[in-house]
Formats: structure tokens, C-alpha cells, sequence
């Protein structure tokens, strides 16, 4: 595990039509992600058993958790107990920092 990491480093990978990602960090317990998304791009509904915190870095986002919706935008947490069912769309270009615990093995 690397302890001093630059973001220059990291390439970014493509996941789904306007949005990357950069695992910037992880190990076992912990797991720190950027996400990139372009305007309009949609981080579809999901759930996983990991425990999720979301930093909204750059931009604006509609969050929806568990079927209440709101606008966050840069400055902005949304935090996500496990499986709760979650995702984002993009109302302006931006960017989030997720943390998840444990690791998301399926990032990998």
C-alpha cells in the first residue's frame, strides 16, 4: 500500500458512457475512489454491502437514496449504509470522492 500517492499517477478508466474513475487508494478496510462525470452522464441505481461516503468535489449531482432525491453539489456529502439502493445523474459536469469500507474487491 502506498502511502503518498499524486493524482498524476492514476490513469483514468472508462466505466460507462461519460463517466471515469481512479482508484486512488486502497487496502482490506478502505477503499478511495474519484469518479468523473460529464453533464447528463447517470450513475445508475444499484446496492452493494459496502458502506459508501460520497464528496461532491466539482459540479452538481441529483442523489437519490432509497427513493429520496436531492441536489447536492461541490461541497456537498451523501453517506450510503449498506445495500441501500443508490445513484446519481450528472446536472452539471463534476466529480465525486467515494469511500467505501470494506474495499471494493469488484474494482479491482
Amino acid at each position: 500500500m502506498q502511502s503518498l500517492i499524486q493524482d498524476q499517477d492514476i490513469s483514468w478508466t472508462d466505466i460507462e458512457p461519460g463517466i471515469q474513475r481512479k482508484i486512488m487508494a486502497h487496502n482490506d478496510q478502505m477503499m478511495l475512489v474519484k469518479v468523473n462525470f460529464a453533464q447528463g452522464a447517470i450513475g445508475t441505481l444499484h446496492h452493494h454491502p459496502h458502506t459508501q461516503a460520497s464528496y461532491v468535489s466539482k459540479g452538481k449531482f441529483e442523489v437519490s437514496i432509497s427513493g429520496v432525491k436531492k441536489i447536492l453539489q461541490a461541497g456537498d456529502v451523501y453517506f450510503v449504509p449498506s445495500q441501500e439502493i443508490h445513484g446519481v445523474v450528472c446536472l452539471e459536469d463534476g466529480e465525486l470522492i467515494d469511500v467505501f469500507n470494506p474495499v471494493r474487491e469488484d474494482f479491482l
